[in-house]
């Protein structure tokens, strides 16, 4: 109890920042090289990790600070990246209102008693001390702060309402969301209910994550291309903004700076415009022409991506004639590098390095020429 009210008093403090490059390019300012970071660059694909898991099953990692920060700086021992971002899960969200999840070895997420019908709502507690459900992953978040000496800045995350929604209601990952889907249109005003549910708890995650540390944001609307445009305007869009906005309006009512905030709606090109008008960085997947992306994102708005992850399988040479070809597409500012979606577990770590290296050196040629033109 009395770490937790040390915790809503005070925020802790931490060494000086010695690599802004993210910070900086998230806030649209010229940077000298575009920085990288890659989704799930903590993860199965990286021998380390795989050593970790032994000494818990998955849920047991993101509940254990030490464990969580351990596997957080792993990738950044071997590549070059310009973020860490906390090892955790978008799930652990529903956990929190009562949900139970169980992580299966080569399956994924599972809940074992999903959300069937409306009713089905009052099983669940909007109402969760998130600093008693989620402090862990606070407590994991000021500790690898600590333990990253200021070398890069921490992402901090969670997972957008409505894809959240789609594996409470689907118990797990699905090939149509039908289920989840179905609620739209059968039960609209209780979707909303849970959708606005959701959104509540994740608004005071974010801010406690801040409060622990976490220097940008990001929301994965990762099922986001599975709604029609009307749909996503409907349930999706008013309650990312919400979150967005609350988010800042806490954070500046409680004397601190609000982060830069990124939105991944993936598959969702239609959808790049509205996040733009919220959110600070929009990641695009790799189906989106960076130029396209740019045209409906506007000038003033950072991107971020996209190289298709699976470009990772390709020879060295390859990957870098992709990096090239992406830069060249995003320009070097107002551009973050990242891969239109996660690493794979079957990825070879020096394909990344690759990847890393390419975006820095591509980049800095790039800026070079352009001061020389």
């Amino acid at each position: 109890k009395e770490e937790k009210k040390k915790r809503n008093l005070t925020m802790p403090t931490f060494p000086a920042l010695k690599n802004d490059l993210l910070l900086r390019a998230a806030r649209g300012e010229q940077v000298e090289r575009t920085p990288v970071w890659a989704m799930r660059q903590a993860g199965r694909y990286l021998p380390e990790f795989r050593e970790s898991r032994k000494k818990g099953d998955f849920f047991t990692l993101c509940r254990t600070p030490e464990l969580a920060c351990e596997v957080t700086l792993q990738p950044l021992e071997r590549f070059e990246l310009d973020a860490a971002i906390i090892f955790s899960d978008i799930l652990v969200v529903p956990q929190a209102l009562g949900m139970t999840v169980e992580m299966l070895e080569a399956k994924g997420p599972h809940f074992p008693t999903p959300l069937n019908t409306p009713e089905d709502l009052q099983k669940l507690n909007p109402a969760v001390d998130v600093d008693a459900a989620l402090g862990y992953v606070f407590d994991a978040i000021t500790l690898t702060r600590q333990r990253l000496d200021g070398r890069v800045p921490l992402i901090g995350f969670c997972g957008g309402p409505w894809t959240l929604m789609a594996y409470m209601i689907e118990g797990g990952g699905s090939k149509f969301f039908s289920k989840a889907k179905g609620w739209l249109y059968a039960h609209p005003e209780e979707s909303l209910q849970l959708l606005n549910m959701i959104a509540d708890v994740s608004i005071r995650y974010l801010v406690g994550q801040v409060k622990a540390g976490a220097q940008m944001l990001q929301v994965f609307e990762s099922w986001a291309g599975e709604l029609s445009p009307a749909q996503f305007d409907q349930f999706c869009l008013p309650v990312l903004t919400r979150i967005a906005t609350s988010v800042r309006t806490q954070l500046k009512d409680a004397g601190i700076d609000p982060p830069p905030m990124v939105l991944f709606p993936k598959g969702a090109t239609y959808a790049i415009s509205a996040a733009a008008k919220v959110y600070d960085v929009v990641q695009v997947d790799w189906t989106v022409d960076p130029a396209h992306a740019r045209e409906l994102a506007g000038n003033s708005v950072v991107l971020q991506g996209n190289l298709d992850p699976c470009a990772l399988y390709g020879p060295p040479h390859v990957i870098e004639a992709e990096v090239k070809k992406m830069l060249q597409g995003f320009g070097t500012r107002r551009h973050i590098a990242n891969l239109g979606h996660g690493m794979h577990p079957t990825h070879d770590p020096e394909r990344l390095k690759v990847f890393v290296d390419a975006v820095h050196k591509i980049s800095e040629e790039m800026n070079k020429s352009a001061d020389t033109a």
